[in-house]
């Protein structure tokens, strides 16, 4: 979809967390527990304020505090009323397509037909020594697992034979929803990832979260084609950034940057990076970043500029990073529905 076929009210802007352990505007770290809670009442906020969809991701380490996102969106179902419900994303790899499409079905269900599902590798790889996996494996465990899940989401019995968990004969899956489970494949920047879900028929959503968002218009251009190669119907295309917003641009710098520094340096302690710096996270809020945060309509601009730029029809963004606390979220949440939102649709219509 090209930026001038883009339909300004199917415009979907909505927010991902990974359930961020937080701390307090005092500074004090929360409780898993307390963080958990405060993301159900995020989810609430988001639905009160307009927005389209909101996602929770799996984890399974002490920055983030949930690791089982469906029960989370569970309890969100039950105190909301027209917002999208799904993850971000669900780790596919490390758990059975099928119990994952029965929770979801499940999800949909309670949330009168919310329910999506964003498949993944996942970012990190606690998750395949936690429940008995080798990460030589890892390729194929996408693979075989995304190929089971397409056939499950027909909804009818399914015969199936793979290399990494037991054979299905003529098995069917319950409950059965009211009208199928919409599933996305989130993308980080492989081709392979992208033929990959263009060949199963799935939404493609890109995870881009460092350098300027022109560099995936390559992935949506090779989603097309692959789309149109395989004869199969595009579905939307989305993006998932980080970001955070504020009165001025200032205060959401300021209130923004101790959390992405506290989370960069705990995960690239891990992984060998560079001390994350103002400098670099300054480079990141800009126009050639990859980072949302700043006043209102600077956000609205950058957004409204990727989704022209990538002909995506859906922007969510991680209004969680690090520390940064409920309070600040809440407020970010609420400029996110009622001015950022509202402003991108109508920079888009231009």
């Amino acid at each position: 979809m090209s930026s001038s076929e883009i339909n300004p009210a199917t415009i979907e802007l909505g927010l991902d967390t990974c359930g961020d352990v937080t701390n307090n505007l005092d500074g004090v770290r929360l409780s898993d527990a307390e963080t958990i809670r405060n993301v159900v009442d995020e989810a609430v906020f988001a639905d009160e304020v307009g927005l389209s969809f909101f996602g929770v991701g799996e984890h399974h380490r002490p920055d983030f505090a949930v690791s089982s996102p469906e029960i989370v969106l569970a309890a969100a179902a039950g105190r909301t009323k027209n917002i999208q419900l799904g993850t971000a994303v669900t780790v596919l790899s490390s758990d059975d397509p099928v119990r994952v499409y029965e929770r979801f079905a499940t999800l949909d269900a309670v949330s009168n037909g919310r329910a999506e599902v964003i498949l993944g590798r996942g970012s990190f790889i606690e998750s395949f020594p936690l429940f008995g996996y080798d990460l030589r494996d890892y390729e194929t465990l996408f693979e075989e697992k995304l190929d089971l899940f397409t056939q499950l989401m027909a909804e009818k019995p399914v015969t199936w034979q793979g290399t990494t968990r037991a054979p299905l004969e003529s098995a069917d899956v319950f409950p059965k929803t009211a009208n199928g489970l919409k599933a996305w494949v989130g993308v980080g920047g492989s081709p392979e990832s992208v033929v990959r879900t263009a060949r199963h028929g799935l939404g493609l959503m890109l995870a881009i979260i460092g350098g300027p968002s022109y560099r995936f218009r390559q992935f949506v251009d090779l989603y097309h084609r692959s789309v149109d190669s395989f004869g199969r119907e595009a579905l939307p295309i989305g993006v998932h950034s980080p970001g955070h917003i504020a009165e001025t641009d200032e205060q959401a710098w300021e209130q923004a940057y101790p959390g992405f520094e506290a989370l960069n340096n705990s995960i690239g302690r891990e992984r060998g990076w560079p001390e994350y710096s103002r400098a670099r996270f300054q480079h990141e809020v800009g126009p050639e970043g990859s980072v949302y945060v700043g006043s209102p309509e600077r956000v609205a601009q950058k957004i409204a500029a990727t989704m022209r730029t990538l002909g995506a029809s859906r922007f969510d963004m991680k209004y969680s990073t690090g520390t940064l606390s409920h309070e600040h979220m809440m407020r970010s949440i609420e400029l996110y529905g009622t001015q950022v939102a509202p402003r991108v649709r109508e920079l888009l219509a231009d």
